[in-house]
């Protein structure tokens, strides 16, 4: 049975939904039993208005009583002061140094991320690469997103797992519209972990993101970035694609990024890396790139929307 892809659950920015339930209506005695004496009558709407102020009173005396009687049964100890604590805090921040987002992304994405080769036959029939570029895993079946122009004429295409697994892959699906391959491995890690995918409809320049790969064959490796624009046009350096609707993304790609993931913050993909702009002959980044959508991506695959 095939598995089915990870789509975030993340809610779009700005959107929150709230409920009420309306609560029945307290039972009302009747009767002169029910009669509350006159003093309780005389206070009851002295109580109502004033219950939170009455119950903060009641709090901080309490609390000022045990701070009493601590101090009473241990005489010698001094009272913790505000500096005190702003103290301790700023120790534990100083010596328990967090990850950075960009560190915590990278992480949830590592496993699913995949070296993909271009290979031929050298001396003694081992394989050659020739070519590199990037993949994704988003099935864990072994189904990988990348680009076509990576695989493009190759006669074989190999992959590398981030467990150091080597496959052969078949293309078994491609949308040139979009520059986009999909890739099932023959060989499987143990343990393949798929992509979490998420909708790119909440996302806004300036969002932060990181793009994976494998920049001249160099990885993986990581580079951070933001959101720069949406629903660009690219034209490839020879004129043959031009691609509509992508993602632009300062984030460092080179040759060797294509077919890699954009990723969020919450380490989830939104885009397929596909080009980087350079008005020069040189194939090197300058500060402009551009990814497919994952909605496009993953229509690639034949996989469901969001």
């Amino acid at each position: 049975m095939r598995s089915a892809p990870l789509y975030s659950r993340s809610g779009h920015r700005g959107r929150e939904v709230a409920s009420a339930t309306p609560q029945p209506a307290a039972a009302t005695a009747t009767g002169p039993q029910a009669e509350p004496p006159a003093r309780r009558r005389r206070f009851a709407p002295f109580l109502a208005r004033n219950e939170r102020m009455l119950a903060l009173a009641l709090g901080v005396a309490f609390t000022l009583a045990a701070m009493k009687a601590y101090d009473a049964l241990h005489p010698g100890m001094r009272a913790l002061t505000q500096q005190d604590i702003d103290a301790a805090v700023m120790h534990t921040m100083q010596n328990n140094v967090m990850p950075s987002q960009a560190a915590q992304a990278y992480e949830k994405i590592a496993k699913s991320v995949v070296r993909v080769r271009d290979l031929a036959a050298g001396e003694d029939d081992k394989d050659v690469e020739t070519g590199v570029g990037t993949g994704v895993v988003i099935v864990d079946k072994g189904v990988i997103l990348t680009n076509l122009h990576v695989v493009l004429g190759a006669k074989k295409v190999g992959l590398v797992f981030a467990d150091g697994t080597e496959s052969e892959a078949t293309v078994i699906g491609a949308q040139p519209e979009h520059d986009l391959a999909v890739l099932q491995a023959k060989t499987l890690p143990d343990d393949l972990q798929a992509a979490t995918m998420r909708s790119t409809a909440d996302l806004v320049p300036g969002d932060r993101v990181i793009a994976v790969g494998f920049p001249f064959g160099i990885g993986p490796s990581v580079s951070d970035g933001v959101i720069s624009g949406l629903r660009r046009e690219y034209r490839s350096p020879e004129g043959k694609r031009v691609l509509t609707n992508l993602i632009q993304f300062d984030a460092a790609a080179n040759p060797g990024n294509s077919g890699g993931p954009l990723v969020t913050m919450d380490g989830e993909v939104v885009g397929i890396v596909t080009g980087i702009l350079n008005p020069t002959k040189q194939r090197v980044f300058i500060g402009i790139g551009f990814a497919v959508p994952i909605e496009n991506a993953a229509a690639a695959a034949g996989l469901p929307p969001f």
